[in-house]
C-alpha cells in the first residue's frame, strides 16, 4: 500500500503517511463480482454554472482587429475615444456627426443609408437621414470617433449576429453590417421615449456609445427583468421584450417619477448604460435661462 499523495510505502493498517503528513482513509473492501472505484482522495468542488448568455464580444483590452483595418477605445470612461486605422482602401461607416478627427488621405462621402424610404424611417426615429463611408485613398489611414454626450465606448466584435440597439447609442460599424430602422412599438410613441430602434446584422465590428458606463445583464431562459428604456443600450435580436409604465396606474407611474420601462423575457443579454440623458438634461433645465428672458437664478448673458 503506498500513501495516495507522495506514493511513499505505508503499513497496511497505517491511518497517516509518516512522509508527507497526508491523512489515509480506509479503503473499500472489494465485494466479489462488484467493481468498486478507488477513494477520490482530492475531490474539488463543482465548477461554478454561470447563467447563459455572453453574445456581446468585447476585447478585454480595448482593441481588435477587422477587414481591413485595426481599432482601439482611448480614455475609456467617460471620455472615451474610438480609434480606426484603416488599410488602403478600406472604408468604415459611421452616424453622421460621430467623427472627431481623421488622415489628410481619408475621403468621407454621406448618402442616405437605404434609400429615400429608408432616410425618412431614419429621421423619423430621431436619427440623421444621412449615414457617412470614411475610406483611406492611396495609403493607411486613421479616423477617430466619439458620441456627442460624455460617456463610454465599446467595441463589439459581431459573427453573424443580429443585436437590436437604441438609436442614440449606435456609433459605428463596419460596412458590411446591415443597419435597418425598425418600429419600436406605440407605446414608446406616447412615451416619449423614441419610437424606433436600429436592427444591427452581420459580421465585423459595431461601436456603441453609452451615457456613463456599459453594465451588461445576462437573463437565464424564462427570466424576467425589467429597465428603464432611458438606461437600454443594447440587447440581442431574439429577445422579446414589451413596453409598459413603471407602475400600473396613471397616478402611481406619475408618484414613482419613472417613464416607461422594458420588460425582457430570457435568455439573452442586454447592455444598460448607467445614466439617462433625459434625466440629466431635466436635471439642467433650470439652471438655463427662459425663453422670455427672465432670471430666476439661471445663467444670464449681456455684454
Amino acid at each position: 500500500m503506498n500513501c495516495p499523495k507522495c506514493t511513499m510505502p505505508l503499513a497496511p493498517d497505517a491511518r497517516f503517511c509518516g512522509s508527507c503528513g497526508f491523512t489515509v482513509q480506509a479503503e473499500p473492501q472489494n465485494v466479489p463480482g462488484q467493481n468498486v472505484p478507488p477513494p477520490n482522495y482530492q475531490q474539488q468542488p463543482p465548477p461554478p454554472q454561470f447563467p447563459a448568455g455572453g453574445a456581446f464580444h468585447f476585447d478585454s483590452d480595448g482593441r481588435g482587429q477587422g477587414r481591413g483595418y485595426t481599432w482601439a477605445i482611448e480614455h475609456q470612461g467617460a471620455f472615451a475615444l474610438a480609434i480606426v486605422n484603416l488599410g488602403a482602401e478600406q472604408a468604415i461607416s459611421a452616424e453622421a456627426g460621430a467623427m472627431v478627427s481623421m488622415s489628410a488621405n481619408i475621403e468621407l462621402e454621406s448618402n442616405l443609408k437605404g434609400g429615400v424610404f429608408g432616410a425618412l424611417k431614419r429621421a423619423v426615429g430621431g436619427e440623421s437621414a444621412f449615414v457617412s463611408t470614411f475610406t483611406s485613398r492611396g495609403g493607411p489611414g486613421e479616423v477617430t470617433f466619439a458620441p456627442g454626450a460624455p460617456g463610454d465606448v465599446a467595441g463589439i466584435e459581431m459573427n453573424n449576429q443580429t443585436f437590436m440597439v437604441q438609436s442614440s447609442s449606435y456609433l459605428a460599424g463596419d460596412t458590411s453590417l446591415v443597419v435597418d430602422t425598425k418600429f419600436g412599438g406605440a407605446k414608446s410613441f406616447f412615451g416619449g421615449e423614441g419610437l424606433f430602434v436600429l436592427q444591427v446584422s452581420g459580421t465585423g465590428l459595431l461601436l456603441v456609445s453609452s451615457f456613463g458606463s456599459i453594465h451588461r445583464k445576462t437573463l437565464r431562459p424564462g427570466e424576467r427583468y425589467v429597465i428603464d428604456t432611458g438606461h437600454l443600450v443594447a440587447w440581442e435580436g431574439h429577445m422579446q421584450y414589451s413596453l409598459r409604465k413603471a407602475a400600473s396606474g396613471f397616478f402611481k407611474s406619475f408618484l414613482s417619477g419613472e417613464g416607461m420601462v422594458a420588460e425582457f423575457s430570457g435568455p439573452g443579454e442586454v447592455l444598460i448604460q448607467t445614466r439617462n440623458l433625459a434625466a440629466f438634461a431635466g436635471l439642467l433645465k433650470p439652471f438655463f435661462p427662459s425663453q422670455g428672458g427672465g432670471g430666476g437664478g439661471g445663467f444670464s448673458f449681456g455684454s
